[in-house]
């Protein structure tokens, strides 16, 4: 039972880009999807959740309007959706399931994936 995340890179203030999860043994539309995310020396915070079947999707403030997270059940992917990147989103970016959504985050979380490294850097 396993979440892969991909899709990080380095891009300059302003730039984009798409965050992949990708699920490897169990169907991941049975679980809400949070995406998290942990800065050097900062504690890891929510960033988005998106429920079982995508209908529902909650931000933190500091993404709003920005980021966009989405999911293909058919492809056992969840998608983050990153825009106009700020050094401030510079972080190692997790999702991880659970039943569903509190907020921007899972009530309860489970099978975190590695990490996808995100820096935003001019």
């Amino acid at each position: 039972l396993q979440l892969v995340e991909s899709g990080g890179g380095l891009v300059q203030p302003g730039g984009s880009l798409r965050l992949s999860c990708a699920a490897s043994g169990f169907t991941l539309n049975y679980y809400a999807i949070g995406w998290f995310r942990q800065a050097p020396g900062k504690e890891r915070e929510g960033v988005a959740c998106i429920s079982r079947s995508g209908g529902t999707s909650n931000y933190a403030d500091s993404v709003k309007r920005r980021f966009t997270v989405s999911r293909e059940n058919a492809k056992n992917t969840v998608y983050l959706q990153m825009n106009s990147l700020k050094p401030e989103d510079t972080a190692v970016y997790y999702c991880a399931r659970g039943p569903v959504c509190s907020g921007y985050v899972p009530n309860f979380t489970s099978s975190w994936g590695q990490g996808t490294q995100v820096t935003v850097s001019s």
